[in-house]
């Protein structure tokens, strides 16, 4: 094959091939420029005329060709600028600056670490994880520039904390819910955090939003409230059934305690921390030897009952047909929880009057945050995957690469 048949397969625009060699570590290809090519000043990015003062080879990786890495040597000129007085290198429009790797190979890597690991990126691609992390780095924040610069602003939001770190360390994020993407996040879970995302879409943004759902946080219900006057805020079924769950399982470990003390081996056996997922699933979805168990520790324990009893009927708030009913389900609930004598109970019982118009706001927009809970579990894989990050800004953007609009599946 001919040079500039090869020239033309490899697509350098304007370069061309000076000479081609294959060895054991793959092929080494030298590009130069026509000499008609402008030089294009790497400092100003504006085009010079006069004299090349000197030229400057310069080692970059490609993708690989037939199976085998592939090294450019670049011939880049130098000319000194009129604007500084100084020598600079021309700038190749298809190399990735700074990064000594052509475009389509910052791709690649772009592309690699959406499903894999930076260490199996850099594998994969002959290159160590520290430089993949910076192509990748450099590669995400040119793609939040475009994308993420200004906010997208959403009409259905879901607003939810989760952990990226020990000791309490929160991220929030907020989820477009139509799109089922995040469009923001921030370190921290703190009212003036939200109130960050809202000032970065504008009054008017703010003004349109038609609903958010919320995991019950009073920090985000109160940014909510302050800056998006006209959102249904909608206290999120999953998260209320969740705190119920909660509730039962707080009943069944003091039980579990008193059940040691007192030395009652058939309670202990039936409220054993393997057991508790009997007590959590909703009594229809519970087999019939599940059911045999729960009746059985019902009988033996009157807080149990209470408390399963208390969990089957706020359920049913969920199963009216309109927010009238709701509303008086919710309230016999109330007094059915205060009247239990069960302290967990009680507790909840106030925290749900609270935030009761919020709970019967579902019924307005049966809006869920559910899609958060599965972003969520996807954070924690991709944390888990890279045994954490110490970098917060690449972290916040890697959760935009994997659940958001940097994904490389996504199409804006």
């Amino acid at each position: 094959m001919q040079r500039h048949s090869i020239t033309r397969a490899l697509n350098f625009p304007e370069y061309k091939i000076t000479d081609l060699r294959l060895n054991q570590d793959g092929y080494w290809i030298q590009v130069e420029a026509y000499k008609r090519k402008p030089f294009v000043c790497s400092k100003c990015d504006e085009v010079h005329g006069g004299s090349i003062n000197s030229v400057k080879k310069v080692s970059v990786d490609d993708l690989k060709l037939f199976g085998k890495r592939v090294r450019l040597i670049v011939v880049k000129r130098r000319m000194r600028c009129p604007k500084d007085g100084s020598l600079h290198v021309e700038r190749v429009a298809w190399l990735k600056p700074r990064a000594r790797v052509t475009n389509r190979f910052a791709q690649d890597v772009y592309r690699l670490t959406s499903i894999t690991t930076n260490t199996e990126a850099g594998w994969y691609l002959g290159i160590d994880d520290e430089r993949v992390y910076r192509i990748d780095l450099e590669t995400l924040e040119d793609l939040a520039a475009k994308r993420l610069k200004p906010t997208p602003a959403a009409k259905n939001m879901s607003v939810d904390e989760v952990a990226w770190r020990k000791y309490y360390r929160y991220l929030t994020n907020v989820i477009d819910v139509d799109l089922r993407r995040v469009i923001w996040n921030s370190m921290g879970r703190t009212a003036e955090v939200l109130d960050k995302f809202y000032d970065s879409i504008g009054k008017e943004a703010c003004a349109e939003i038609k609903s958010v759902a919320l995991d019950g946080a009073m920090t985000y219900i109160s940014s909510t409230s302050k800056k998006a006057p006209n959102a249904l805020i909608v206290y999120d079924k999953f998260h209320v059934v969740q705190k119920l769950n909660t509730t039962v399982d707080t009943v069944r470990k003091l039980e579990l305690r008193k059940a040691r003390k007192e030395d009652r081996t058939d309670l202990i056996e039936m409220m054993d921390c393997k057991q508790r997922f009997i007590l959590l699933k909703k009594k229809a979805n519970l087999t019939e030897s599940q059911k045999g168990r729960l009746d059985r520790l019902c009988a033996l324990n009157d807080s149990i009952y209470k408390a399963m009893i208390l969990k089957e009927d706020f359920l049913q708030v969920y199963m009216q047909q309109d927010e009238v009913s709701a509303e008086a389900a919710l309230n016999e609930w109330f007094a059915q929880a205060a009247a239990s004598g069960i302290q967990a109970f009680v507790a909840l019982a106030e925290k749900f009057r609270n935030k009761a118009r919020y709970i019967l706001n579902w019924f307005k927009k049966r809006i869920s945050s559910a899609i958060s809970e599965g972003i969520n579990n996807k954070i924690k894989r991709l944390k888990r995957m890279a045994y954490g990050y110490r970098d917060v800004r690449y972290f916040l953007l890697k959760i935009h690469q994997h659940c958001g609009l940097l994904s490389p599946r996504f199409s804006p």
